[in-house]
This record gives structure tokens, C-alpha cells and sequence, in this order.
């Protein structure tokens, strides 16, 4: 872009032809956090970045916090996700409680339903009770000395003594519950998780799958640098640098310095040249 700059000085006129530097409308950004900047002529264009809703400068997550989501389900890296998948082990069954997984044992099974769970040892007896009367009678005597061996191992986790979230173990003929490996509580009661919903976190901290962590690895895109407020990642461009700090953010070049130009002038200026880079600089 070029513009004329007038200097009047007594019985003489100095004209100079002025370069500036494009002007980006984006930088810097109008549109906010989470929004991306796309420049449309000389003005702004301003659209929430994917996965945010809303509109700039007021785009926004899914979900900050589970208590924005239904209570069967939670909030998972900004979205609203069943916490299920993945939380039980082999012969258990999830269900979501207040935005938390319980994983229980199915019918018939006990054990650590957060890693395995097997066949109880009354459902075997009571398997054999029931099929007696139908076996011949010169097996009832084995039956017996079978059925016999089988309540001396009777499990006194069977059935289990513990809350939700707790496993059994036989310890010195009772039953002793412990909760799962990262839940808190009295595991005669119940056991819950370190976090439910962000506001049990640090403000530094976020909760994914019920666990306090750090919310910024892998947000942000190249060239941009994450802060956390208040249990959201916050990215932005590198100074110097501009764009989607989502995904990449592009190296600035320096503008470019004004330039003194005489070409459309007849009359020479360099006499004058000191004086114009007085007035203007």
C-alpha cells in the first residue's frame, strides 16, 4: 500500500511516496480463545476451532467438568464419553454411577471385577446339589465326599463382604476388602476414585478417567505453548508466530521498513532527504 505525505516548507513543497507493510487483520486475533482467525479481504473472518461450540469470541468445550454432562456419562478430554469401556475386567459388568464406572461381578462370579472374576465355589455346589436325585446311587458316595471337600474350601468372600469398587480376600479364615488399585475409602462401604469431576483437582490438574492429570500434553499443535486455567488447556502461539495454536502455528516475518520514493515527483529530493527523515522518523 502507498500513501502521499505532504511536507510544506517556505517557498518550497517536498512530496514522498510512503510503502507500509501489509496489515494483517488477524494479528493480533479478535476472535478469542479456541477460535481460529482466517483473514477475508482486510477483515477478520472469526470460527470456532473443531470440537468447540459456540460462537467466538465465546467458543467453548463439550464439557469442562462431568457435572455438564449426563450423569451416564462422563467428561473425557472435553467430550461427554461412557467411562465404561475399558474400566471392568474379564466376567464383570459396568454400569455409571454419577459419572463414575462400577464394575461388578456378574451373577454367579467373584474376584477383583476390575481385573478378573471367576465362578463361585457355591454355585458349583449347588450345580451338583441339583443334579443328585438324577445320578445313579452308586455314585451318591463320591457325591458326597465331593460335596464335603467343597464347603471346607468355601470362600468367605462368598459372598463378598465389601463395597462397591472393593475386592475380597481370604485372610486368616475371614474375609478381608481393600479397594481396587487408585480408589479411596472405606472398602467396607464403598470406594470411589481420586476424581469425580474437575473441582476435586488442583486448578492446574484436570480429571480424565478419574484420575487427576495434566490436560495439556498432546493439545496443542506446533509452535504453540499450553497453560492450564482452571482445569482447561489454554493454547497459544509462540510470540512471533501466528495461527491455529491447535494445530500449527506459522513464523511472522519481520515488516518490512517505510520507503522515501521521488519516482512520481519531477523535482529531486535528495536535497530535502534529511529533512524528510526528520519529519517522519
Amino acid at each position: 500500500m502507498e500513501f502521499l505525505d505532504v511536507i510544506c516548507y517556505p517557498g518550497n513543497i517536498v512530496a514522498a511516496v510512503i510503502e507500509s507493510a501489509p496489515v494483517d487483520p488477524c494479528n493480533p486475533s479478535p476472535c478469542g480463545h479456541n477460535a481460529l482467525c482466517r483473514p477475508v479481504g482486510d477483515s477478520p473472518s472469526c470460527s470456532c476451532l473443531p470440537s468447540f461450540i459456540g460462537s467466538p469470541p465465546n467458543c467453548r468445550p463439550e464439557c469442562v467438568s462431568n457435572t455438564e454432562c449426563p450423569s451416564n456419562l462422563a467428561c473425557i478430554n472435553q467430550k461427554c464419553r461412557d467411562p465404561c469401556p475399558g474400566s471392568c475386567g474379564a466376567d464383570a459388568q459396568c454400569r455409571v454411577v454419577s459419572h463414575a464406572p462400577n464394575c461388578q461381578c456378574i451373577p454367579g462370579y467373584t474376584g477383583d471385577p476390575f481385573t478378573q472374576c471367576y465362578v463361585q465355589p457355591g454355585k458349583v455346589l449347588y450345580e451338583l446339589l441339583s443334579k443328585f436325585f438324577l445320578m445313579p446311587s452308586s455314585l451318591h458316595s463320591s457325591l458326597y465326599v465331593l460335596v464335603h471337600t467343597i464347603q471346607e474350601h468355601l470362600s468367605p468372600c462368598d459372598p463378598s463382604p465389601c463395597g462397591a469398587n472393593a475386592v475380597c480376600r481370604e485372610q486368616n479364615g475371614a474375609g478381608s476388602c481393600t479397594c481396587v488399585q487408585d480408589y479411596f475409602g472405606n472398602p467396607y462401604e464403598g470406594c470411589r476414585p481420586e476424581c469425580v469431576v474437575n473441582s476435586d483437582c488442583s486448578q492446574s490438574r484436570a480429571c480424565v478417567r478419574n484420575k487427576c492429570q495434566d490436560p495439556c500434553p498432546g493439545t496443542c499443535g506446533q509452535n504453540a505453548e499450553c497453560r492450564v486455567v482452571s482445569h482447561l488447556p489454554q493454547c497459544s502461539c509462540l510470540p512471533g508466530y501466528s495461527g491455529d495454536p491447535f494445530r500449527h502455528c506459522a513464523y511472522i516475518p519481520p515488516q518490512r521498513k517505510r520507503k522515501v520514493s521521488n519516482k512520481i515527483f519531477p523535482f529531486p529530493l535528495k536535497k530535502f532527504q534529511h529533512l524528510i527523515y526528520t519529519f517522519l522518523f
